[in-house]
């Protein structure tokens, strides 16, 4: 199965889900020559919220992808005071929905700590580049060393551009 980033975050943007996007889409967006396998965003857990992603991935046969049974989506009220994370399976792929980030905080804090951002087809919110930075350090994982070693040069490109010359009049 093909991963269609695009068609999910078009899904997610058209049915109102808040939400930011954080992990390897995020890195990719900073410029940091990755492949990434699944969509990763932190997003409000309340109910109203949790019924946008499920709209939103309603047609998609969404499946809890970690759990052993592979159970299909289906919300019910008590199940959304419960969730934290939702990590679905569906015919567009992986989505991986996080009411928190490590090293940066709870949905709050990381919509805080985003940026507006567009890709060529639309605008979301972005983890800043520092936010994503902290939430790899915290993670730890090879991948997201790895991708930490590329967001601190491009950070360190970043801080150390030096300004176009002025012509000489």
């Amino acid at each position: 199965m093909t991963q269609n980033n695009e068609a999910l975050l078009a899904r997610l943007r058209q049915n109102g889900v808040q939400f930011v996007v954080i992990g390897g889409i995020c890195s990719v967006y900073y410029g940091v020559p990755i492949a990434t396998f699944d969509l990763d965003i932190c997003c409000r857990f309340d109910e109203p919220n949790l019924r946008r992603i499920e709209a939103a991935m309603g047609d998609l046969h969404p499946i809890h992808r970690l759990a052993a049974n592979k159970l299909p989506l289906e919300l019910t009220s008590e199940l959304c005071l419960r969730l934290k994370n939702l990590y679905l399976q569906t015919d567009l792929g992986i989505l991986d929905c996080l009411s928190e980030v490590a090293g940066v905080g709870g949905y709050e804090d990381v919509l805080r700590q985003s940026v507006a951002g567009e890709l060529p087809f639309g605008k979301f919110q972005f983890l800043t580049m520092d936010a994503l930075i902290a939430a790899k350090q915290a993670v730890g994982r090879d991948r997201d060393l790895e991708t930490l070693k590329h967001l601190r040069a491009i950070k360190e490109k970043l801080t150390h551009k030096t300004p176009p010359l002025k012509p000489k009049a």
